[in-house]
């Protein structure tokens, strides 16, 4: 009994290595087809792909360098999460056999980017941050009225230059993200999470109407309708390092609330919404010394997202039944 219980283990084993090798290969072959693919626009390199029995997969230690420009991105690990190792198995099937794709789609499947670090001085950055300056509709170099204002530098109302995050205190951004999808029986949610280092951390979750499989068959097509959303976001000490940046330009303490609650209502005119004070109230008292701010939507039919501008931007909210409290 006691040999059984031995060859067993060490078959066992055997089997776990090979079809990790296997796996492996598999997914390194993969990646240097992407790599070769990207080489005209960008140049990657990394260190390997690695496993786990929980279910995650990851190509390691990546750095790419956009072309045309000079400074690398590094991300410490980039790949899928899944419910177990088995899961990973038959995930690999589907490039081997497209007609299984249903059957190997598990309970729930999700991306993960785990420290993705940029610095601030980057030459991409300072592209990036270029871009941001333009308002909605806005043509080639044409920049927003306000961009130079001290208030909305300050608070970021079109994101943070360089020299911005320098006074906030970082050189750096380092950043994780994960996105997850579940299956349900009528419905699947999906859960978003989004981190920096030292400023803030986004936890959104999504329950959306219709089934997961037939809303990916669409693919661009596909417009999935959600029934409820809960985000809730966390400061990491950006508000704070917001209100003392803002008071060394001269803003006084009321002027530093107007300038995030005017960055809200630009983020929210991007999207279409004009928020109330179920919202606004909230959120003054979040940049104002709380923690917290939970975000809650719960429309009374599911409504797909691309449907909001056709209502009026004060419509939304209570379309919406959107709510929000700070803690």
């Amino acid at each position: 009994m006691k040999n059984l219980i031995i060859g067993a283990v060490l078959l066992a084993a055997v089997g776990y290595g090979g079809s990790k090798l296997l796996l492996h290969n598999k997914v390194e072959k993969s990646v240097d087809q992407a790599v070769l693919m990207m080489s005209p626009f960008v140049n990657v390199k990394y260190d390997g792909v690695s496993s786990t029995m929980g279910g995650e997969l990851t190509v390691d230690t990546i750095e790419a360098r956009i072309n045309g420009f000079n400074d690398p991105i590094t991300i410490d690990r980039l790949g899928i999460d899944t419910p177990s190792y088995f899961s990973l198995l038959k995930l690999a099937d589907i490039a081997d056999n497209m007609t299984s794709a249903g059957d190997a789609m598990p309970e729930y499947f999700g991306f993960i980017v785990e420290d993705m670090r940029m610095s601030v001085d980057a030459d991409y950055f300072r592209k990036y941050y270029d871009v941001l300056q333009q308002p909605p509709g806005a043509a080639g170099a044409a920049e927003a009225s306000d961009a130079a204002e001290p208030a909305a530098v300050c608070a970021g109302k079109y994101g943070f230059s360089p020299e911005a995050l320098r006074e906030l205190g970082y050189i750096e951004q380092l950043m994780s993200v994960s996105v997850h999808v579940r299956r349900e029986p009528s419905n699947f949610s999906m859960l978003v999470k989004s981190s920096v280092k030292d400023m803030g951390a986004i936890e959104a979750e999504f329950t959306l109407s219709g089934g997961l499989t037939s809303q990916l068959s669409q693919g661009a097509r596909a417009r999935p309708k959600m029934s409820e959303m809960r985000m809730e976001y966390i400061d990491l000490s950006l508000n704070d390092r917001i209100a003392d940046y803002c008071a060394r330009l001269g803003l006084s303490s009321e002027q530093i609330v107007a300038a995030q609650l005017d960055k809200l209502s630009y983020y929210g005119e991007a999207l279409g919404i004009e928020f109330d004070e179920y919202v606004l109230a909230p959120y003054t008292e979040f940049v104002g010394g709380k923690s917290r701010l939970v975000i809650t939507a719960k429309p009374n039919t599911p409504i797909s997202i691309d449907q909001i501008n056709l209502y009026k931007p004060s419509d939304v909210p209570a379309l919406l039944n959107l709510t929000a409290e700070a803690f």
